[in-house]
């Protein structure tokens, strides 16, 4: 088992179902100081691994731990891991080398989302989703915070809810995560993209695909016709919202993966010859 990942071995894997369990393990004070953390890591202190690396490894998936530029405090907290029975790697050459390959990297925060993450974020929005309120969770957890819990509750009740739990409110009128512009026509996964400063052009082109097909605009992108139908389907078929969240990540998986990837890309149904 390597000690080590390179940085387009990571990358590759981002906004992915196999995305590991990704953790800054730079000094605190270093950590804050930097600003800067890896899209869909958590902070954790690396002289604590005894006590988060159990726990993150009963999630199942392989720890990948970086630092600044992958000396000494990513390699400390991984052989401390490895020596507990986990499967853990070093991100080789720290946030930096993977900046400079192409890995999304957040450096601003938006409100009410803590730098260090210690503990799950909590959000809550109106039952029923159909396409932003799916797409919106998805955006969290593979790229902001992948622990993020969400909840479905009436309408007229998310925002005094939301007070109550400590949760943070999107896709409802009056909150900072929801739909801007004149008449509402960039969508609350536009806002979230430009609360946290993401450019990422495969993830832009995700957000204009549910922005038409969540306010109606289909002819905005060719793909927003097909996401609509497939989301009013979806939440025909799935009564149970959290149900149709975990169903609805395979989709938008596949279209980022998509956006990412396969966008030029065409298939046509051809046929061999018959046989004799």
């Amino acid at each position: 088992m390597s000690k080590s990942i390179p940085a387009h071995d990571l990358i590759t894997l981002s906004g992915t179902s196999a995305w590991p369990t990704v953790v800054a393990s730079t000094r605190c004070f270093k950590f804050e100081e930097e600003g800067r953390a890896i899209a869909g890591s958590v902070w954790r202190d690396h002289m604590e691994t005894e006590v988060w690396g159990p726990e993150l490894a009963r999630l199942g998936k392989p720890v990948v731990v970086y630092c600044l530029h992958g000396h000494n405090v990513s390699q400390l907290a991984v052989a401390r891991l490895r020596a507990l029975g986990i499967d853990a790697r070093h991100l080789e050459g720290g946030i930096d080398a993977y900046e400079a390959a192409g890995g999304l990297v957040l450096k601003q925060r938006g409100p009410d989302v803590p730098l260090t993450l210690p503990q799950p974020t909590r959000w809550i929005t109106r039952e029923r989703p159909k396409i932003d309120r799916i797409a919106f969770p998805w955006l969290v957890r593979r790229f902001i915070d992948p622990f993020a819990e969400f909840h479905f509750v009436e309408a007229e009740w998310v925002v005094d809810i939301a007070e109550e739990l400590g949760a943070i409110p999107f896709d409802v009128d009056g909150v900072v995560y929801s739909h801007r512009g004149d008449k509402g026509e960039f969508c609350s996964v536009d806002t979230l993209l430009d609360l946290f400063s993401i450019e990422d052009p495969a993830l832009r082109h995700l957000a204009r695909i549910v922005r038409g097909a969540d306010t109606g605009d289909l002819g905005l992108e060719p793909q927003s016709a097909g996401l609509l139908a497939i989301s009013l389907g979806l939440s025909s078929s799935e009564d149970d919202d959290l149900a149709q969240l975990e169903k609805g990540m395979v989709i938008y998986d596949a279209l980022f993966a998509w956006c990412r990837h396969s966008t030029a890309e065409k298939h046509t149904w051809t046929s061999g010859p018959a046989a004799s």
